[in-house]
């Protein structure tokens, strides 16, 4: 499958690309995020398992706005049932990619926690008794440990960037999605150093006041990724029909 490497600015373009797909049924999008927000703290208000549910389930959902994108950008009005398509048509590879997921969460925390040692959370939770150098050892080790951890995080975000759209619009297995996923965020680092630095700037300044500002940023931001998709995979093709057949009932 070809894969483009694009240029720098392409990371901006990714989401004013974003906020012309959502413009185009704004309402609608809003609805999806909101009754995806309702789902995502329902979720976690379950102690243990609803988290760990939201996690595995998670991969699913995204497939289903990214079918939402598709159908917006193709100038058709979006369902709030396309949310839940993919659980008729692509669950087992997309709750996989959801577990490995979840798996690549847990090291990076583990390994984040390991590198600062407990000590160092105890003297920055303040039992340290108030010594200065402690604290500044203490800070280090944290930081160090944040560093490490994101280290091993980010290859794990990269192959789960794209593998829900891989396996919903091209069919591809787990694996080889997370895999072909890897690949293009590795050859695009730059734009999506762009988009990750913009896109965490418009985050903040939607915040203020109240984060009012996310009900519009949020759809924009996830339609974003179908930009970016269409950008890096060009010529996606139809969807299964079957998954067709769920979108329209």
């Amino acid at each position: 499958m070809q894969i483009n490497t694009v240029a720098a600015g392409r990371g901006w373009e990714w989401i004013a690309e974003g906020f012309r797909i959502f413009r185009k049924q704004p309402l609608t999008w809003i609805a999806l995020l909101v009754v995806m927000a309702v789902i995502w703290f329902a979720a976690v208000m379950v102690p243990l398992f609803g988290a760990l549910a939201i996690n595995l389930l998670s991969p699913v959902f995204f497939a289903g706005l990214m079918l939402a994108c598709r159908t917006t950008d193709q100038d058709d009005e979006p369902k709030i049932a396309q949310l839940f398509a993919a659980f008729k048509t692509h669950a087992n590879p997309l709750i996989t990619v959801g577990g490995i997921y979840l798996v690549g969460n847990i090291m990076a925390v583990a390994v984040m926690f390991s590198v600062a040692g407990s000590s160092a959370m105890e003297a920055l939770l303040g039992k340290s008794g108030g010594d200065i150098e402690v604290m500044r050892s203490a800070l280090r080790s944290l930081l160090t440990g944040v560093a490490i951890g994101t280290a091993v995080f980010l290859p794990v975000l990269m192959a789960v960037w794209f593998a829900p759209l891989l396996i919903v619009f091209h069919n591809l297995q787990p694996m080889a999605a997370m895999r072909l996923s890897l690949s293009a965020c590795w050859r695009n680092t730059l734009p999506f150093l762009v988009y990750g630095v913009l896109g965490l700037m418009l985050v903040v300044i939607a915040s203020i006041p109240l984060m009012l500002g996310l009900i519009v940023l949020l759809p924009v931001l996830v339609c974003s990724i179908y930009a970016s998709y269409k950008d890096i995979f060009p010529v996606a093709p139809a969807a299964p029909a079957e998954a067709s057949e769920t979108m329209e009932s």
